[in-house]
């Protein structure tokens, strides 16, 4: 069994991680989170 990771899913989690930790969080946390399932969704399938 092999672990087969693509950039783009670890760069949009990456990419919604930083969006939550700097302020404003208002719009920013919609934004995160559709990148981060964005990148999970990509990891798993």
């Amino acid at each position: 069994m092999t672990l087969h990771l693509e950039l783009i899913p670890i760069l949009s989690i990456a990419a919604g991680i930083a969006l939550i930790v700097t302020p404003p969080r208002s719009m920013r946390a919609i934004l995160a989170g559709y990148l981060i399932i964005v990148g999970v969704i990509g990891i798993i399938q």
